[in-house]
């Protein structure tokens, strides 16, 4: 489906601006990024907040509900079939279409993916990945897993190293991938045991260009392309990161010169601050990817408006256009010849232990 216009489905009810900011993020995905967009959700409540003149330019498919953030995510979307969630990922599983993508409860959006679509043969564990900027102009980094496990094996990062290089390649443009493991220090003996066994398990891996440890100050160094780590650190990093951003828009906005004087220094400024804060706003990025099952789920910052819901369709999209899944499926398979999406899938996924 990927290879034609790419079919997009939202969940029109997550996040704390559902569902309009979503509806406008979505119109404007539809009208510039020539995708198609499926409004997934409350038919009543989607109207409502579709402007007039945009009616009818995209298609509603109704859901029953949501899962509301305070419900355990597994039980939520067992007891809730009928969700806006469980819908959107059936979408995929059906193939009416491509990609999925919500800012609601992201702990139901994993568990709904795992349980509709199934992993991808050969990864025991998602990962959700998050694109960082860097000091670098147009080079940003990949960090996963940022949430998806809190706990991790070294064949877990292993694997997150390698999806992570695959995306990096084909969707951020790098052609040879830098990887590096989030560490305490440089050295290959520094960490935990954690560290320490995957640092050897990345060392030894042909298929990954692994050059060391990266210690918190490297992350935004722009010397790493991919860095791999556990959900419980990668999450800390994440909301540090996007706060630090928010600080130093806030920062920027407060010193800035005041009055007449200050109005034209920033007229004459606004496209350098503008450029600022397309490289350190989060809602610039979207959201993250979760790498690893069997269909393309992007999953938003529940605060998101209508600028992170457009980015995370473009992100979206670019998955799709890129054929991501495949490609990681064609690495695990060793080289071979991908079969159908379906024999890629298992449809269960692993116990913990």
């Amino acid at each position: 489906m990927g290879a034609t216009r790419a079919r997009i489905a939202i969940d029109a009810m997550g996040g704390d601006h559902a569902p309009a900011e979503i509806v406008a993020g979505a119109l404007r995905a539809q009208a510039e990024l020539g995708v198609e967009v499926l409004l997934v959700g409350d038919r009543q409540q989607i109207e409502a907040v579709i402007p007039q003149r945009s009616l009818g330019q995209l298609e509603i498919v109704p859901s029953e509900g949501t899962i509301e953030m305070h419900e355990e995510p597994l039980s939520g979307i067992k007891r809730k079939p009928k969700a806006s969630i469980n819908v959107a990922m059936d979408l995929v599983k059906q193939k009416r279409a491509d990609a999925v993508v919500s800012a609601g409860h992201s702990g139901a959006a994993m568990a709904a993916a795992l349980l509709r679509l199934g992993r991808l043969r050969g990864i025991d564990r998602p990962a959700i990945g998050a694109v960082f900027p860097t000091i670098v102009a147009n080079k940003p980094v990949l960090v996963l897993d940022v949430g998806a496990n809190v706990d991790c094996r070294p064949k877990f990062l292993e694997q997150f190293a390698l999806m992570g290089t695959i995306y990096s390649q084909y969707v951020l443009g790098i052609q040879a991938p830098k990887v590096g493991l989030l560490n305490i220090g440089e050295e290959d003996c520094k960490g935990n045991d954690l560290a320490v066994r995957t640092h050897q398990m990345l060392q030894e891996n042909s298929q990954i260009s692994f050059i060391g440890n990266a210690e918190g100050r490297d992350v935004l160094s722009g010397r790493f392309d991919v860095i791999v780590c556990d959900g419980f650190v990668g999450n800390v990093l994440l909301k540090f990161a996007e706060a630090v951003g928010e600080v130093v828009i806030q920062i920027l906005r407060e010193e800035l010169p005041q009055g007449l004087q200050g109005q034209l220094g920033t007229a004459l400024l606004k496209p350098n601050l503008k450029r600022i804060k397309q490289r350190i706003d989060h809602a610039e990025h979207g959201g993250g990817l979760l790498l690893g099952v069997a269909g393309v789920c992007i999953i938003s910052h529940g605060s998101s408006q209508a600028p992170a819901i457009f980015n995370a369709i473009r992100l979206a999209k670019e998955a799709v256009d890129n054929q991501v899944l495949e490609r990681i499926q064609l690495q695990n398979k060793g080289g071979k010849q991908l079969s159908n999406q379906q024999s890629a899938v298992s449809s269960q996924p692993e116990n913990e232990q």
